[in-house]
């Protein structure tokens, strides 16, 4: 006994769909991943502008205070 062709369009607007929806959540995953990807290199760089900014920083201060230094040392 063959099923009614109605139930085997419907398993086939099914299956299609089902086909869709996969191909539509595999495209959105992939670009989920590479805007987490791209997040994730920013931080990096600007971990390292960071880290950069903190070297300078200390370095200016450090001068600073020895400058500071010297020249009470000028005027004692």
């Amino acid at each position: 006994m063959e099923p009614p062709n109605e139930i085997v369009q419907l398993l086939a607007e099914i299956r299609d769909n089902q086909h869709r929806q996969i191909e539509t959540y595999d495209a959105v995953t992939k670009r989920s991943l590479d805007m987490q990807q791209r997040a994730v290199e920013r931080q990096e760089q600007a971990m390292k502008v960071y880290l950069r900014s903190l070297v300078v920083g200390g370095v200016l201060v450090v001068g600073i205070v020895v400058l500071i230094v010297y020249l009470l040392q000028l005027l004692g």
